[in-house]
């Protein structure tokens, strides 16, 4: 097994101290926001060997193996990552794949530049998502029942604010969050601006279920994703819970450590909350117009103390085992290719030594024993 060398992302809204504290190091000054394990050729972990993306090309079959490959192509199809959220990230959604292939396709015949600000599909591939809390975590994450968004839009007094709640009251379910939705992102900017500042005086000045929105309006003032926020459930998750984030659901991360893993893709159609391009026909054609709770996931026990976390998808599989340091050994060896990720304690990976944050990749097939004192994730596949 390789150790994994990790490109810490410097991204504006990351803690500029949760990382440096988990690694134990000094903190920068700079914001951290996300640490990146995996073979995204953004930023590939580097191993003795090479970058995970050169180890890999050499032979794909070696390191992924052939179901692996067969299924997934010659690629790692997951990127596993260290989120730390100080601020907002924006509000988003990402397309299934299906919708990834067409809008790809459609952006390449306009021959639309893959870097451009206003481009939207980087690669035809679906981004579904998993994050696991280390830490108390904060998010947003579909649509509440419109019933209640209303309820929560009326309780500000803004009156501005009404003719979206007697729509969230009037229509169907999906019609009435599609038309509110609309109507927030292509709103005259001014006016708009105006009713988030509105909105934010409010939010400062009840508190209780307001508090998340106020904090949002804070580091976004007149952005319209505030009001848009507000149709969305919040969430606060507990160390060792997880939310999935399948196609077309909208979401946001709002403050906390986590472990994010996810299909290794870089599609995203935002809603607001950034200074970054929003394509609303595109995001109407992409969101499901759908309520219902966010779905706190709780990891299932399965053989030799590993808890999975479920989800519908196979191009990830995010475990976790908690090692009591009793002297054991675990035999991690699996026929796909895995990464094993320490979040607390020590433990020793084959020959590695593994402390916070520290990682290794392992090849499939790749016999792979653990022991010690601590936590791992395991981010694999299914094939």
């Amino acid at each position: 097994m390789d150790r994994l060398d990790n490109t810490v992302r410097p991204y504006a809204w990351g803690s500029a101290t949760a990382i440096p504290k988990l690694l134990g190091v000094e903190p920068t000054g700079e914001p951290q926001a996300e640490m990146w394990m995996g073979a995204h050729p953004g930023a590939p972990s580097r191993t003795a060997r090479g970058t995970l993306v050169e180890v890999i090309d050499a032979d794909p079959e070696r390191e992924l193996g052939a179901k692996a490959v067969a299924k997934f192509g010659p690629r790692l199809p997951f990127l596993l990552k260290i989120l730390a959220a100080g601020a907002p990230l924006s509000l988003q959604v990402h397309p299934d794949l299906q919708q990834a292939r067409e809008g790809y396709a459609d952006e390449e015949r306009r021959n639309i530049p893959v870097d451009a600000p206003y481009r939207n599909y980087k690669d035809a591939n679906h981004k579904p998502e998993l994050i696991c809390a280390l830490t108390e975590f904060d998010g947003l994450c579909g649509f509440r029942d419109p019933a209640r968004a209303a309820n929560l839009l009326e309780g500000l007094g803004v009156d501005s604010l009404k003719p979206y709640v007697d729509v969230l009251r009037a229509h169907p379910e999906d019609a009435a969050l599609r038309e509110v939705l609309t109507a927030v992102l292509t709103a005259d900017p001014a006016e708009m601006a105006h009713t988030v500042a509105e909105t934010a005086a409010a939010c400062d000045r009840l508190g209780g279920d307001y508090t998340p929105y106020a904090g949002i309006a804070h580091h976004y003032p007149g952005d319209p994703g505030v009001i848009a926020a507000m149709l969305l459930n919040h969430v606060r998750l507990q160390p060792g819970e997880a939310l999935y984030l399948g196609a077309g659901i909208p979401h946001a991360y709002l403050n906390g450590l986590g472990v994010e893993i996810m299909a290794n893709s870089d599609n995203v159609l935002r809603c607001g909350l950034t200074p970054k391009h929003v394509d609303v026909p595109e995001l109407l054609r992409i969101v499901r117009f759908e309520a219902g709770d966010p779905g706190v996931l709780r990891p299932e026990a399965a053989p030799d103390g590993e808890e999975v976390y479920e989800t519908p998808i196979d191009e990830f599989r995010l475990s976790r085992h908690v090692l009591p340091g009793s002297g054991g050994v675990h035999d991690l060896t699996r026929a796909t290719p895995q990464i094993l990720l320490c979040t607390a304690g020590t433990v020793r990976a084959g020959e590695h030594e593994l402390t916070p944050g520290q990682s290794v990749f392992v090849p499939a097939g790749e016999k792979a024993e653990m022991s010690g004192a601590g936590t791992v994730f395991r981010a694999t596949v299914v094939a």
